[in-house]
């Protein structure tokens, strides 16, 4: 082959290589994500700043919430295609007439309960809990200050679960205050709440700024088999687009595995979603080994924990009565993630 005839035939590939990226470009799934930035979304990250979803032509564009039930209200309007957050607003979602479905969870136990310094000298070795709520009030004069996420959340929730039926605390002893996650955090460090339900990496952040804010409650203590972060699709989006979402489960199946495996790796990608600069490397790479920590993406898993969560709602009065989950877990993409390629 002469020098013409091969510079002629490169240039046409070149041609056709660029024609292909551009149809692929103009051809790709374009997903609207609505995250909480919490490390329990983790997965979502990795699968997309490692590439995994734009190889299989889906391209995800991140929108952040406070709280799983400001985000419903965007699934609701179209605004969003992917929900990232607790399960526990979702049945409520579908009984109102919006199409979403799980089909997918990425973290489980989440929520931890933490005490601020004033509260924490209470929880002494040997003392049960509603005991140190109750020696808190007859100190103070007034009830513990606890913040969590609005009513209907799984950390609000979770929250009064440990509290009425795991501690057995008296009401008079505590008040419930709701806020946004960055607010809680900001409360707890600067004390102006005594206690807290939150999430890593607010754990590792608020315990390394103040190592005297202690960790009383892990997520299986405060409500066994707590369901935590999962992944929702709307169902327009899904039967319009079933391949992408296999694609997205698989991704975050893969993320899982490199997390466990690998999880240095996984820093990066994760302090860029959650916001570079803001959290350093350190301390999401410490997060990511923390007990409150605890990857999983089968859906299936978290099923019958998530009844026995909706069933406490309607205790609660957050929602008025139980309702049908039938529809709302897709396990079938987990499935054939789980055989492998």
């Amino acid at each position: 082959m002469d020098r013409r005839r091969f510079l002629a035939g490169t240039g046409a590939l070149a041609l056709a290589g660029s024609f292909q990226s551009r149809a692929f470009a103009q051809g790709a799934v374009q997903a609207r994500v609505g995250v909480i930035p919490v490390i329990g979304a983790s997965p979502i990250f990795v699968a997309d700043k490692e590439g995994w979803l734009k190889e299989k032509g889906v391209e995800l564009s991140f929108t952040t919430f406070e709280s799983g039930p400001n985000m419903i209200q965007a699934v609701a309007s179209g605004t969003i295609d992917v929900y990232v957050a607790g399960v526990a607003p979702l049945a409520v979602a579908r009984s109102k007439g919006v199409d979403v479905r799980v089909v997918a969870a990425t973290a489980t136990a989440e929520n931890v309960f933490v005490a601020t310094p004033k509260l924490a000298k209470y929880f002494t070795p040997g003392t049960a809990h509603a005991a140190a709520f109750k020696a808190y009030r007859a100190a103070e004069g007034k009830p513990a200050r606890l913040a969590t996420q609005p009513a209907g959340s799984v950390p609000n929730t979770t929250l009064q679960y440990w509290l009425w039926e795991v501690v057995k605390a008296d009401k008079a002893d505590v008040e419930i205050v709701t806020m946004g996650i960055d607010a809680t955090q900001q409360a707890v460090l600067a004390g102006a709440v005594e206690g807290a339900s939150i999430r890593e990496p607010a754990v590792t952040i608020v315990q390394g700024r103040n190592p005297e804010i202690k960790l009383i409650a892990l997520g299986d203590e405060m409500f066994p088999g707590q369901p935590g972060t999962v992944v929702a699709v709307s169902g327009a989006f899904l039967t319009k687009n079933p391949e992408a979402v296999q694609a997205l489960v698989n991704g975050l199946v893969r993320a899982a595995e490199l997390i466990a495996k690998t999880p240095d790796r996984a820093v990066a990608p994760i302090e860029a979603a959650l916001g570079k600069g803001i959290i350093d490397s350190a301390t999401i790479r410490k997060a990511l080994s923390s007990p409150a920590t605890k990857f999983l993406i089968d859906p299936r898993a978290i099923v019958e924990p998530a009844r026995v969560m909706q069933a406490y709602q309607v205790k609660l009065g957050s929602l008025e009565k139980e309702l049908p989950f039938e529809g709302l877990f897709e396990p079938k993409f987990f499935e054939r993630a789980a055989k492998g390629p």
